[in-house]
């Protein structure tokens, strides 16, 4: 299997689970509390390590008993954390979520008080070491020297980049990295009310990635740097139960179908079918692969 390195974020969720979400003012009960390790990349790659890839994790800790939770939780989930830095003041990002049984539908407030990881952490790796490099799109400035410093040096590793929410100079980036991974949150910020129509403008201005947007429960598309459309309808699981880090998931099943070289609709299929079987379940332990992992 392949050595993948995933650079981003890593939080400590705060799960609390409701039975409906609360109007304003209202005082209620929730029916559980958990919590756990969060993060885009960082989930991404605890699905990636469950599919059989060795995985590398690059993003800022401190060194608190919460950020101490955040790397022995990736370490458990098969993530080498050797790449992460511990900054020598704030707090780790912290994500306080409602999570609404009825639904599946969550509801978050992130706090952040820690320095993002930089350029001069990334340029010292041996990026040598992998076969593919993933990136959460934040902290573009730095991001942006990531992308084209890794492109420079190591130009035969493919480079993927997520783009979850809009985020000043973010289109910058896109001409950097092979796969680009929307989000519905994205495309709406732009005024697109299908996913079609986001990923065709995108392949006008950079026609040499693949492009693929998700969408939630009508499911996914993608369009490929030879204008080949693909379209998947979504897997919905028998009982939605847990919808946070469904799109982490998505990405982490496009990542595992590049690597086993699957035909574009395969990889599609996977990746929804991965995506739906992560929201009938809480948390991402025990994802199968829709029957992919290991082929």
């Amino acid at each position: 299997m392949a050595r993948i390195l995933g650079t981003g974020n890593a939080t400590l969720d705060i799960v609390l689970t409701v039975d409906g979400y609360p109007q304003e003012n209202d005082e209620i009960r929730c029916t559980d509390r958990s919590i756990r390790r969060g993060g885009n990349s960082a989930n991404t790659l605890v699905v990636l390590s469950q599919l059989g890839h060795t995985c590398s994790w690059a993003g800022m800790l401190v060194d608190t008993p919460e950020g101490r939770f955040i790397r022995d939780d990736l370490q458990n989930h098969g993530v080498d954390t050797a790449a992460s830095r511990f900054a020598g003041s704030g707090s780790v990002p912290v994500s306080s979520i409602l999570l609404n049984a009825v639904t599946g539908s969550r509801t978050i407030i992130h706090y952040r008080d820690l320095p993002e990881y930089s350029f001069t952490d990334f340029s010292s790796l041996e990026l040598q070491a992998f076969d593919w490099l993933h990136f959460e799109g934040r902290n573009v400035k730095s991001l942006q020297a990531m992308l084209q410093w890794s492109r420079e040096r190591y130009p035969s590793i493919p480079r993927s980049l997520e783009i979850e929410k809009p985020r000043p100079g973010i289109e910058d980036l896109f001409g950097l990295a092979q796969v680009l991974l929307f989000s519905q949150t994205y495309a709406a910020s732009l005024g697109y009310g299908d996913p079609a129509g986001l990923l065709q403008s995108i392949h006008r201005q950079f026609p040499g990635a693949d492009l693929f947007c998700t969408w939630g429960v009508e499911g996914a598309v993608s369009l490929d740097r030879e204008g080949r459309y693909t379209s998947q309808a979504a897997h919905i699981p028998r009982r939605v139960v847990d919808t946070l880090g469904a799109g982490d998931t998505f990405n982490a099943g496009v990542i595992d179908g590049y690597l086993a070289q699957r035909d574009s609709v395969t990889l599609l299929r996977q990746a929804c079918m991965l995506a739906g079987e992560k929201c009938g379940r809480t948390g991402f332990d025990g994802l199968t692969g829709g029957g992919f992992k290991g082929s």
